[in-house]
This record gives C-alpha cells, sequence and structure tokens, in this order.
C-alpha cells in the first residue's frame, strides 16, 4: 500500500471529538475489492437490511464510499475506503464498529448575503426522515477520479440535485473544517452565495415543486446555533455556530 494510503487510523491521535478543527487537505483513497467489513459482517448486514426496508420500502441499497481507516495528522486527513452498499453503512451506523469501518461525509455549508446558513429538511422517504442538516449526499462511484474522491465535485453535486443551487456560483471560503464522532468525520466547507436568505428559500422551494419525488421537504434560513431550533443531526448546531462565527 502507497505511503500515501494509511494502513490504519490513527485515532488516538485525532483531535478531541465534538470540536472544530481546520483542515487544509482530504485525502480519501477508493481501493480495489470489497471492504473487509462487508465480507465480514455479511450475514449481519443482509438481514439487517431486510429490517430497514421493511420499515422504509423506498431505501436504495446503491455504492457508497465506506471507509476503512482514516489518518487525521496535521490538518491533512487521508483515508483507506472501499466502495459497499448503502445497508453496509447502515449496519455500520448501528453498530459503529470502530475498528472494522469509519465513516467520512463532506458538507458544503451554504451561507446568504444577510448572513443565514441555508440547511434542508430530509423527506420522510429518505434513510434521515424530517432531520435538518445542510445539502449533502454520500460519496459513491461518481466522486471517484483516478482512485480519489473529488469531494468539492460531490458537493457541487449533491447541492445541485437537491437544491437547484450551483456552487459554482458562490464564493467557497478557504481550506475545510473538520468535527468527528463515534468514528463519523465530517469535513465542511463554507460557500456564500450573493442572494438574501428569502431568496434563496424561494429558489429552492421552486426546485422542490418542480421534481417528482424530492430528497427534501423544504429549505430553512438559520440564524443561530440553538439546538432546539429544528430536528438537527447531531453536528449540526455546532457546525452553525462555527460558520455563523458564534465560536
Amino acid at each position: 500500500m502507497s505511503p500515501m494510503i494509511p494502513a490504519e487510523s490513527n485515532a488516538a491521535h485525532w483531535p478531541p471529538a465534538q470540536t472544530i478543527f481546520p483542515l487544509s487537505a482530504v485525502k480519501v483513497n477508493v481501493l480495489d475489492g470489497p471492504h473487509p467489513f462487508l465480507v465480514d459482517a455479511a450475514d449481519a448486514i443482509a438481514e439487517n437490511w431486510e429490517r430497514e426496508v421493511a420499515a422504509n420500502p423506498h431505501l436504495f441499497n446503491g455504492e457508497m464510499v465506506l471507509n476503512r481507516a482514516i489518518h487525521i495528522e496535521d490538518g491533512v486527513i487521508r483515508t483507506a475506503a472501499y466502495l459497499a452498499p448503502f445497508s453496509s453503512f447502515l449496519y455500520w451506523r448501528k453498530t459503529r464498529p470502530l475498528d472494522k469501518a469509519l465513516h467520512l461525509a463532506v458538507l458544503p455549508v451554504i451561507l446568504s448575503a444577510d448572513g443565514a446558513v441555508i440547511a434542508v429538511r430530509m423527506a420522510q422517504h429518505t434513510a434521515n426522515p424530517g432531520k435538518v442538516y445542510c445539502a449533502s449526499g454520500s460519496l459513491d462511484r461518481h466522486d471517484i477520479v483516478d482512485g480519489r474522491c473529488d469531494i468539492m465535485g460531490n458537493m457541487r453535486r449533491e447541492v445541485l440535485e437537491e437544491t437547484g443551487l450551483d456552487l459554482d456560483a458562490s464564493e467557497a471560503e478557504a481550506g475545510f473544517f473538520g468535527r468527528h464522532e463515534q468514528g463519523a468525520v465530517l469535513v465542511a466547507r463554507c460557500y456564500r452565495f450573493a442572494e438574501d436568505a428569502q431568496t434563496i428559500l424561494d429558489r429552492v422551494g421552486a426546485h422542490i415543486a418542480a421534481e417528482a419525488q424530492s430528497e427534501i421537504d423544504g429549505a430553512v434560513a438559520i440564524r443561530d446555533a440553538d439546538p432546539a431550533r429544528h430536528d438537527y443531526a447531531s453536528f449540526m448546531p455546532q457546525v452553525i455556530g462555527w460558520a455563523l462565527g458564534q465560536r
């Protein structure tokens, strides 16, 4: 294995959990073959998937990027990952075998010209029904270029699909910031649009109305980090506070 691709995680040396830390680079390396976790837990993953899809028949068992090892040092994340079915992630999320697999998610944080964070509420047929967080999606095969994930390309694609907004029309802040909790690493970047919050909400609303089945129920403008404001994903209040400068 290349020295640029970690053979194991260095979790003992990660920044403290549930804190925000700066990042200058993120290198998600996708290896060939099956994820060892998928091989070791195949039966349990299949059984759990049957229960998940019985509870929510709209779930789709597509491929996504699931990490085997994540190395964080000097503001740089390097990972060793594999393509794996969504069912393996759902089972991992439920059981959290951190010695077998880890999750890395990328999150574009949209900021309006008048200082609001623009987030979305997930539709009831998704894997996170009703949860409010920034428009985003799993890294998958479409994001892999020469064996490495194009995380900024993923952010643009997912935001465009869910909201109709084009991140290329915004001003991206330099660098990224990270956070981790229970083996899930979040990589976020702020994107500031020239429009005010209401204009952006109207644009997203028009996009949803034109969709046959949208992944989101609506968009919200957020101006403070009050965790009771919405039914947030666990990481969102801290991300909002950071993005709004309420640090």
